[in-house]
């Protein structure tokens, strides 16, 4: 049995842009991406704390060390610059390897970095 779990998350950071007229995905701070184990064109759930959409994408990097989160394309309809959103991505695993394992979770501060 294959089961979907948790594989990285970047918890609460702050949309710092919304670009409605691009092909789409998130683009993410290449920082937060390397220190939540979450690579570029991954698939990624964003869930927005300020309006309760749950959306899923793909990932772009973006500059390291910028703090951008920025939702492209449709899914910039889906926040407002300042939203804070947590960026959720799953792994597929047999069901004993799934007991064991660990996810990578990161807090970044209100700056969108890590401390």
């Amino acid at each position: 049995m294959q089961i979907q779990v948790l594989k990285s998350k970047i918890h609460r950071v702050k949309v710092t842009q919304a670009e409605l007229h691009y092909v789409g995905s998130i683009t993410i701070d290449e920082a937060l991406m390397e220190a939540s184990n979450i690579i570029e064109n991954e698939k990624v759930q964003i869930v927005n704390i300020n309006n309760g959409e749950r959306f899923e994408t793909y990932v772009i990097k973006g500059e390291k060390n910028s703090g951008v989160i920025c939702l492209n394309g449709p899914a910039a309809r889906k926040v407002a610059v300042g939203d804070i959103v947590i960026v959720i991505a799953y792994a597929t695993m047999g069901f004993e390897e799934a007991k064991v394992w660990k996810p990578t979770l990161i807090f970044p501060d209100d700056n969108n970095r890590l401390s």
